[in-house]
Parts: structure tokens; C-alpha cells; sequence
């Protein structure tokens, strides 16, 4: 875990006690999350158990009805989408989310801004640095992209916003294996650069080779928390849970 996590001890994310529904459908109960600096954190479960749910309900398209979420020590949990952003959180949803009828640069440069405290540290060029097959197809539309690309370009705009956090929600689904190499590549160098990440995807031994803490979620409970060593260690609770 980068070390500049002590610094400073504000976690990123707070989140305390998280009721989220969608209409009379209970589906987090109870949900404690912490997130600190520069702390990679896969979220593990079988599909419909609420990962995506507690993504969508920490930066709040999804807000909980109980429960608090703060951010940087700030209680955020009724906070309109946009001012969570201004945060410095960055949402990948599953869905990618692309503009289609706008070219790859214009994606990406509408994204831009600094990011808390003024910071620049992924302007085009350095975000083009990253993904050289964007560089190749600037002039291309949204959707004339292989969903690979697809992908690069909303973790691209993501990273344009300069964000402390990104919640990488499905990371290499439905993606070709080559593709998903690369992909993890790109999620391995965001996590040298020093921003947080909270992941969602299948991929568990990735996960478990990349994340310092992992998360267990059933049926919208933690129902399990610890690094990857201790995970690994305890298989039968990977099968319990996610079948690996």
C-alpha cells in the first residue's frame, strides 16, 4: 500500500450503517465501507448481492435511505452526484457510460479539471501516455470503439478529472483476454500513481494479486474483510461465497 496513506488519517470514504433500496427492493443492509488514500479495494460476491449498489450509493446515484457517507471527513450522504465529484471521486460504471456520437478527444476533454487542491497531474498528454491505442483514435466516434477501447476511454476520462478515488465498477467484463491484460496493466499503474481504487470484477485472482484489502458482499452484508494473503489462505471461504 503507497505510504503516503499516513499522512494524511481522513479516510477518503467513510461509509456507516448504508440502507440502500431500489423501490421496495432491500438491497444493502447495513453497509460499514472505509477507503483511504492511495488504498486499492476489490469488491467480491456473486452477481445481484449489492456490489454495484454500494458503488452507485457512495457516490450517489443511488443514495441510502439510512445510513451516512462522508468524504474527506465531510458528511456528503444527501450531497447532489456532481459536488461528491468535486470531491475527487471518479465513477467507471459497468455500462461505460461513453458519449457515442462524440470523437475520442472531445470524450476525453470535456472530463478535464483539476482535481482537489488545484492538482493537474493527468492532463491529455499524460493520459494519452497510458492508453497509446486512445492516441491512435482520437479522431474516432464513441461508438466506432471495440468495447476494450471503450473501456480505456472511460478510464481515461475518469483519470481527466484528476480524482483521489476511482470506483472501477466491472472492470474487464466481456472483454477479450488480451484486452483484459491490458486493462489490469493500466488499473496496476493508476495504483502506482498513487489513486485509490474500489473494484468490482470477476477476475478474483487479479483482484487478489492486486488489491490490498478485499471485500466479501452477500446478499447486501460484509460478510467478509482482509488482504489478499489472508484471503488466499482461507479457500473455503472463496467457495462459500464466490464459488473460485
Amino acid at each position: 500500500m503507497p505510504s503516503d496513506i499516513s499522512e494524511n488519517n481522513t479516510p477518503l470514504i467513510e461509509a456507516r450503517g448504508l440502507h440502500t433500496y431500489y423501490g421496495d427492493s432491500h438491497i444493502l443492509h447495513g453497509i460499514d465501507l472505509t477507503i483511504h488514500r492511495g488504498e486499492t479495494v476489490s469488491l467480491i460476491g456473486r452477481n445481484g448481492m449489492g456490489k454495484t449498489t454500494t458503488l452507485r450509493s457512495l457516490i450517489g446515484l443511488t443514495p441510502p435511505r439510512q445510513g451516512t457517507v462522508k468524504i474527506n471527513g465531510k458528511d456528503m450522504t444527501t450531497s447532489k452526484v456532481y459536488k461528491i465529484v468535486q470531491q475527487g471521486i471518479a465513477y467507471v460504471p459497468e455500462d461505460r457510460g461513453i458519449f457515442p456520437n462524440l470523437s475520442v478527444n472531445e470524450n476525453l476533454s470535456m472530463a478535464a479539471r483539476p482535481g482537489p487542491n488545484g492538482r493537474e497531474d493527468w492532463p491529455l498528454d499524460h493520459v494519452l501516455e497510458l492508453f497509446p491505442r486512445l492516441a491512435e483514435r482520437l479522431a474516432f466516434m464513441g461508438n466506432q470503439l471495440s468495447g476494450g477501447e471503450q473501456q480505456m476511454l472511460t478510464i481515461g476520462r475518469a483519470l481527466m478529472t484528476n480524482p483521489d478515488l476511482i470506483l472501477l465498477d466491472e472492470a474487464t467484463e466481456g472483454l477479450a483476454p488480451l484486452l483484459r491484460k491490458s486493462i489490469w496493466s493500466i488499473v496496476k499503474e493508476i495504483k502506482k500513481a498513487g489513486i485509490a481504487t474500489i473494484i468490482v470484477d470477476r477476475d478474483i485472482r487479479t483482484l487478489l494479486d492486486i488489491a490490498d484489502r478485499n471485500i466479501i458482499i452477500e446478499k447486501g452484508v460484509i460478510v467478509y474483510e482482509g488482504n489478499s494473503e489472508k484471503l488466499i489462505a482461507e479457500p473455503e471461504c472463496l467457495q462459500k461465497y464466490v464459488c473460485v
